[in-house]
């Protein structure tokens, strides 16, 4: 990337995810700068600016020449998305665009054809394949520790983060499934949610939603119930198993040969525990004496999911000088449709089957 810090705006920058890249950015000032943002209301612009120190405009049209941004971030609602996406393509700045790019199966469609048509240089913000635990897990299926993988169960997120996930685990590119879903209900007290910690004692009902997705010779199984990323007495948990191996949570269980099992653990390394004084940070994962995971950003002080975000702006960085994709509208696109299909399965009860979409390569 270069020594010089990559500039970006923010369209939404008022809203919770907008927070997030303004945090990433002043943790990392020498690698990426938020020029400027776009906030529609001009109060709401006032706080941004009293806070963070960045000039807020209330349109596109607004922002001065001076700011040649390298690329731009869309942090709106789901409806609002499709509109800047095209605004900005035909801008001709690049996009590292929310999840999902747009609502249904219909405007998905529409937007990928229309920013296809205009040459749109597009990525996607699906920030849980770059957790440090997830992206540990991937090196550990990428260097064959556990075989040929078949199967991959992801009780972590809603719809399409968990079938990123899955189609990550499992190596999935746009092969077609076969659904099945089921939903449980049953008492929770509430937990915390976007707003902070519970105030009182709440008892909510919690829907539990099952999918079994078969993607002919390889399984995914979605396990999630309502706020449980967040909860304080719900667990998240992710599998993978290959025909030599499996990954459960943090425990990998391999062979080293047919009559020798090895039983290693993910193990997170963090500096600035006991005695060490090397500052607060995470270094890494390790499974036995072997790297699985470096943090590119230490010794910065970043949450997991900071991490992953910053890693998204930095892949975004280098894909908008030209470099690699890291998560294109295609993919984002096909996750959405996946997780659309799951919301049908659970909610019909009927077998749901997937079918090839014009963004499939």
């Amino acid at each position: 990337m270069g020594h010089q810090a990559a500039q970006f705006i923010i369209i939404g920058g008022a809203g919770f995810r907008a927070q997030y890249f303004l945090r990433i950015a002043q943790a990392l000032p020498e690698q990426v700068r938020v020029s400027g943002m776009v906030v529609r209301d001009a109060d709401k612009g006032l706080a941004m600016e009293k806070q963070w120190g960045v000039p807020t405009y209330r349109s596109l049209d607004q922002l001065p020449g001076s700011i040649n941004p390298d690329f731009a971030v869309v942090s709106v609602s789901g409806g609002a998305a499709p509109g800047y996406l095209v605004e900005l393509a035909e801008r001709g700045i690049p996009v590292l665009a929310e999840t999902p790019p747009a609502p249904d199966l219909e405007g998905m469609i529409r937007l990928y054809e229309r920013l296809t048509e205009l040459g749109a240089k597009v990525q996607v913000a699906e920030q849980y394949q770059f957790q440090p635990m997830h992206a540990a897990r991937q090196t550990v299926i990428g260097l064959g520790l556990l075989g040929h993988v078949t199967q991959a169960t992801v009780s972590i997120s809603q719809t399409y983060h968990a079938v990123s996930l899955m189609r990550r685990m499992l190596g999935i590119g746009f092969e077609d499934a076969v659904i099945r879903g089921m939903r449980f209900e049953s008492p929770v007290i509430a937990g915390p949610d976007r707003s902070g910690p519970p105030r009182e004692e709440r008892i909510i009902t919690e829907p539990r939603d099952l999918a079994w997705l078969d993607f002919g010779g390889k399984l995914a199984v979605y396990d999630f119930a309502k706020d449980q990323h967040r909860s304080w007495i719900r667990s998240n948990h992710l599998s993978v198993r290959g025909d030599r191996g499996e990954l459960f949570d943090r425990r990998l269980s391999v062979l080293s040969d047919y009559a020798t099992p090895l039983h290693l653990e993910l193990k997170r390394i963090n500096s600035g525990e006991e005695e060490n004084q090397e500052g607060h940070y995470m270094q890494g994962i390790m499974a036995g004496e072997r790297w699985v995971y470096r943090n590119p950003f230490a010794p910065a002080r970043l949450y997991d999911d900071e991490i992953a975000i910053a890693t998204c702006l930095r892949k975004m960085a280098e894909y908008a000088a030209d470099g690699p994709e890291f998560y294109s509208l295609a993919e984002a696109c096909q996750d959405h449709y996946l997780g659309l299909l799951i919301q049908q399965a659970i909610g019909t009860g009927e077998t749901v089957r997937s079918v090839r979409q014009p963004w499939a390569r």
